[in-house]
C-alpha cells in the first residue's frame, strides 16, 4: 500500500534530501567535516531569521527544550510558562524536573496565549528570569502572537524563549526582529529531514544568563558547544554525521524556494486544508489557526481514535490523532515540509470516504471540491 504522511511531525523528507543522507560517511573530526558544519550552522540562521550563534545537537526537541533550561537558570529563579497546550505544558514539566517551580498562565486548549496577560504579569512579578512559551502548539494548532511576546519581553530583565519544533520553517519567525533570545526547534517537522537533530539559536542577552546560570548541564553546555565550534569549527561529540549532510541539501532546497516563498505556500496548504473539512460541516479546534497544523474536532458519534487509524490501516492516510484530555476528540492534518497540494487532496479524500464508512455522511467530493477551488484561486 502507497503511504502518504500528513502527520506533524515525522513529515516526508523530499528524495535529494534522502540521497544526501545516503552518502559515504564521513568522519567528525576533519576540514571536510568542518565545512559542513560550518555551511549548516550559516544556512540556519537564514531559516531562523538571525545572526545570533545556532547550535545543532544530536537529539529530539525536547532535548534541546531541555537544553535551553539547563544553560538559562539556576535554582531558585522565577519564570513564566505560557502554555497553550500540550508542548507548553512540557516547557512546565522540564522545569520542575530541575527544582524549579515555573509560574504558568495556562489556556484552554484550542486558545492563543494573551500579550496583555504576559505585561501583566510581567508588571506584576519581579525578577522574572525567563518566558517560556511555543511557536505554533502541535497539539492544538494554535499559533502565539510571538512578535507582541518580544515587544512585551525586551525591555525587562528577561528572555523570551520560545519552542518552535513545529513552527520553523513553516510560520515566520523573525528572530531578531522580534526580539526572540532563544529559539529551540527539530529536524523532524518544517525542515524535513528524519528525526535526530536539535537546534537552539542564543541572543546575547540570553548568553549573559547563560555565563551566571547553575543548573547542572554537561552535554547541553552552550559554552562547551561554543568554544569548541569557534575554535575547532567541530562539536564536541560526535554529531549525527548524515543527518547533517541532509540537513545541507534541505537548507540549500529552502534556500532555492525562498522563506516568504515557503510561508505563502504552507498558508495556501492550510487554507485549502480548512476550507475541505468545513464544507463537509466539521468544525475548527484551533481558536487562532497556524499554518503548519490544522486541527478539526471529531463529529459526534464518531470514534476518532478509530477514525485515524483506519485512515492509515485502510487508506494508508497518516493524520495525527489528539493528544491528552482530546485524544479521540480531534484530529490534526498537518501541511508542512515537503507536504504539498496533491498531500492534501489525498488527506481529504480519504477524510470523506472513510467517515461515510463510519456512519456519518457527508458528500463525496465536497471536502476535494473546496480545496480545489482554493488551489485554483476561486
Amino acid at each position: 500500500m502507497k503511504r502518504y504522511l500528513l502527520t506533524p511531525g515525522p513529515t516526508p523528507v523530499p528524495e535529494s534530501v534522502l540521497l544526501a543522507t545516503a552518502q559515504p560517511v564521513i568522519h567528525h573530526r576533519t576540514p571536510e567535516f568542518g565545512k559542513v558544519l560550518v555551511d549548516v550552522t550559516e544556512g540556519l540562521k537564514y531559516v531562523f531569521q538571525t545572526k545570533n550563534d545556532i547550535f545543532t545537537y544530536v537529539a529530539s526537541g525536547t532535548g534541546v527544550m531541555e537544553s535551553a533550561i539547563v544553560n538559562l537558570l539556576s535554582p531558585g529563579d522565577r519564570v513564566l510558562v505560557m502554555d497553550t497546550g500540550n508542548f507548553g505544558s512540557r516547557w512546565a514539566k522540564i522545569l520542575k524536573a530541575y527544582g524549579i517551580e515555573p509560574e504558568v498562565v495556562k489556556y484552554p486548549w484550542g486558545k492563543a496565549a494573551k500579550v496583555e496577560d504576559l505585561k501583566e504579569r510581567l508588571k506584576k512579578a519581579s525578577g522574572i528570569k525567563a518566558v517560556f512559551t511555543q511557536s505554533t502548539e502541535t497539539s492544538t494548532g494554535v499559533v502565539n502572537d510571538i512578535e507582541g511576546m518580544g515587544r512585551a519581553v525586551k525591555d525587562t530583565e528577561a528572555v523570551l524563549v520560545v519552542d518552535a519544533v513545529s513552527g520553523l520553517a513553516g510560520q515566520d519567525l523573525k528572530t531578531d526582529a522580534w526580539n526572540v533570545d532563544v529559539v529551540v526547534s527539530g529536524s523532524q517537522k518544517g525542515l524535513m529531514l528524519p528525526p535526530g537533530l536539535g537546534f537552539v539559536s542564543i541572543s546575547a542577552k540570553a548568553w549573559d544568563l547563560v555565563e551566571k546560570a547553575k543548573l547542572p548541564r554537561f552535554y547541553y553546555d552552550f559554552k562547551t558547544f561554543k568554544k569548541t565550534f569557534v575554535e575547532k569549527k567541530q562539536g564536541p561529540y560526535t554529531p549525527a554525521v548524515n543527518l547533517l549532510l541532509g540537513l545541507r541539501e534541505v537548507l540549500r532546497l529552502i534556500n532555492e524556494e525562498g522563506l516568504e516563498n515557503m510561508f505563502k505556500r504552507f498558508a495556501l496548504l492550510a487554507c485549502a486544508a480548512r476550507a475541505g473539512v468545513a464544507a463537509i460541516g466539521l468544525e475548527m479546534f484551533a481558536e487562532v489557526p497556524c499554518n503548519v497544523v490544522t486541527a478539526v474536532k471529531v463529529p459526534a458519534g464518531i470514534d476518532g481514535k478509530a477514525l485515524v487509524k483506519r485512515m492509515r490501516d485502510e487508506y494508508g492516510v497518516g493524520v495525527a490523532g489528539g493528544q491528552g484530555e482530546y485524544e479521540g476528540k480531534i484530529f490534526r492534518i498537518a501541511h508542512m515540509g515537503y507536504i504539498g497540494r496533491f498531500d492534501i487532496i489525498v488527506a481529504l479524500a480519504s477524510l470523506e470516504m472513510m467517515l461515510n464508512t463510519m456512519g456519518h455522511k457527508v458528500e463525496l467530493g465536497r471536502a476535494v471540491s473546496a480545496a480545489e477551488k482554493v488551489f485554483l484561486g476561486n
